[in-house]
């Protein structure tokens, strides 16, 4: 998918802007999406893990458009709160490791420490700072083996101006939100009209006209699922909005913020009788659905197999291109680790730092089909689709 002159200019010229001036995202067009490029459906999603953060630092305005720009399907977020009620993009419910707030002096004394998931923290946290104060920190890059050159030089972003730079792309590209530590955030906000973070989340995708089911007409113009590892969040909001959501499964050792089920508990197939109700899929760390000992890949668990006996997707998480994260059967080539999820394990998604290295990987084995006007695939369906009336 290649992306239109204008909109590759304005990712060159944010960048060029950036020591100067912090960009500024209007808020969503209210243009004719059923003009756009359709969103393909007949191979695995590409998933921009917090955008092109291999590149950019993540949950960034220019990660995102990065990621667009390389072909991602979906541009994938985390959302938490500020202290007076603003969602932000930020993956973090502390601002330590990827902003630069420990060079301000006149936020010295913010520092505190908090229980999160059962485990105290200490840094600086963003139920602690007004929208105001965060806009003046800057974004950094999370892994130092990764380009620090734009440390500093983006702030955070809300949730309205992330849906934003999906709205405003050159084609339809789907938005993959997160509710964020729930449990945590609903402890520190508290909104004036007595709703909580979930409530807050969902109103926002509402006001932007995210809505129906998946594969909907509705969810073809503007696609959206909702993620959360706490799966009371995902079941509350059931009644709320009809997106598709996706209950996110982390390491084996750790239980869940809310329910504080484990692993076992979550992955049987009891379990997954009672969340596909509610859920299209689960999304769990990579390592949980093969092992690793050494950095060696094991014997494949069986959760895929019976997660799709549940007709739930799998979209695991996280795919990133470094000798740090990419096991030794792999030998370093981000294409084979790409080849054996997709073709031996058959994921429906994948969470990628480095969207365009999958999409290269993706165009090389599954290139888009033509359109004759009388195939029955997925893809041509969604073109017969997008004609039919408003």
């Amino acid at each position: 998918m290649s992306s239109s002159p204008s909109f590759a200019l304005l990712v060159f010229l944010l960048l060029v802007i950036g020591c100067t001036a912090r960009p500024l995202y209007q808020l969503p067009s209210k243009g004719d999406f059923n003009s756009s490029q359709l969103l393909q459906t007949f191979r695995p999603y590409n998933i921009a893990h917090r955008g092109s953060n291999g590149e950019f630092p993540e949950e960034t305005g220019p990660a995102y458009m990065r990621a667009i720009e390389e072909g991602a399907d979906f541009i994938e977020t985390d959302i938490l709160s500020t202290k007076d009620g603003f969602l932000i993009c930020h993956h973090d419910v502390n601002l330590d490791d990827t902003t630069d707030v420990a060079k301000y002096k006149e936020f010295s004394d913010r520092k505190r420490t908090y229980e999160v998931q059962g485990v105290n923290m200490t840094g600086f946290f963003t139920v602690d700072f007004t929208l105001k104060e965060l806009r003046t920190l800057g974004a950094t890059q999370r892994f130092s083996f990764r380009d620090q050159q734009y440390n500093g030089k983006y702030p955070i972003i809300t949730f309205e101006e992330y849906i934003s730079i999906a709205l405003d792309a050159p084609r339809v590209v789907g938005i993959y939100p997160e509710i964020k530590n729930p449990v945590f955030v609903n402890q520190h906000v508290k909104w004036s009209d007595g709703k909580r973070f979930e409530d807050k989340f969902v109103e926002m995708l509402q006001k932007y006209g995210y809505k129906g089911p998946y594969m909907s007409k509705d969810w073809l113009k503007q696609p959206a699922f909702i993620q959360s590892f706490d799966p009371s969040s995902l079941v509350y909001i059931s009644n709320q909005t009809d997106l598709p959501k996706l209950f996110l499964i982390d390491d084996v050792t750790i239980r869940t913020e809310d329910t504080n089920q484990s692993y076992a508990e979550i992955t049987s197939d009891r379990y997954f009788d009672y969340i596909k109700q509610y859920v299209v899929g689960i999304g769990p760390w990579k390592d949980t659905v093969v092992p690793v000992v050494d950095n060696y890949l094991q014997t494949p668990t069986d959760l895929v197999s019976r997660a799709h006996a549940h007709n739930l997707q799998v979209h695991p998480y996280t795919y990133r291109n470094e000798n740090q994260f990419l096991h030794f059967n792999f030998n370093g080539d981000p294409f084979a680790e790409y080849d054996y999820w997709i073709n031996k394990i058959g994921v429906d998604g994948l969470f990628t730092d480095f969207t365009g290295s999958l999409h290269q990987f993706q165009e090389w084995t599954s290139p888009k089909p033509e359109y004759d006007g009388h195939d029955s695939t997925a893809s041509n369906l969604l073109h017969e689709i997008s004609s039919y009336g408003s």
